[in-house]
């Protein structure tokens, strides 16, 4: 009586060693939906504990100059980037960014339940740059373009209209002008070092970037 044992077969690697996820891209395995989901938990107690913290140094450039606002909204996008760079498949950044959204509404945000319809926008924009690249690079690059997307949908698609409907154009264009930048430094290169970090510790060694940093300490 013979048997056979299926082989998983390799992540697709680029010619600069880069993993990518198995394909097809939209068959998730149980290992990316659970590490998607931690991190939106994690990230969500992020969230809001940067709800609290917001508070003084908002005060602070709203007394200087209202629209400086934007650099303090970086934080609230490294759900999306992360869970994008991490797990390297169609909705992975988005599935994230609303888990944390989720999370951070449940714990008693300021904002309550309208965290979700940021949530979505933050994670489409980062989707839709991973999407521009067909899922096959994830370097500082585009990181910080990710960054940036998420931060232009949330202004652009919410904020806007909800928290400065009375802000002058030139304002509006300044607010968000600076929280693009916050969104590419904090999230993006930020989001990243977070997800080089993790891999670097052994964390997320059954992802793509865990796996590069085991094929990187292996040469």
């Amino acid at each position: 009586m013979s048997s056979s044992v299926e082989v998983p077969s390799p992540a697709p690697t680029t010619r600069r060693g880069r993993v990518l996820a198995r394909r097809p891209l939209m068959t998730y395995r149980t290992i990316d939906l659970v590490t998607a989901a931690l991190l939106g938990v994690g990230f969500g107690v992020v969230f809001w504990v940067w709800d609290q913290l917001y508070t003084a140094p908002s005060a602070v450039l709203s007394a200087i100059f209202s629209p400086l606002t934007g650099l303090l909204g970086g934080p609230w996008l490294l759900a999306g980037v992360v869970g994008g760079l991490l797990v390297r498949r169609p909705g992975a950044a988005l599935f994230t960014e609303l888990v944390a959204a989720s999370v951070e509404a449940l714990i008693g945000s300021g904002w309550g339940w309208t965290t979700l319809i940021s949530g979505g926008l933050q994670g489409l924009g980062v989707e839709l740059v991973l999407a521009l690249f067909l899922w096959r690079r994830f370097g500082a690059g585009v990181a910080m373009l990710a960054g940036l997307a998420s931060a232009v949908f949330e202004v652009a698609g919410y904020e806007w209209w909800s928290y400065y409907a009375d802000y002058a154009w030139s304002w509006k264009l300044v607010y968000l002008a600076t929280f693009a930048v916050s969104g590419a430094v904090i999230a993006g290169l930020g989001g990243l070092l977070i997800v080089r970090g993790l891999a670097r510790a052994g964390a997320v060694n059954a992802m793509p970037p865990g796996q590069e940093e085991l094929e990187r300490t292996a040469r």
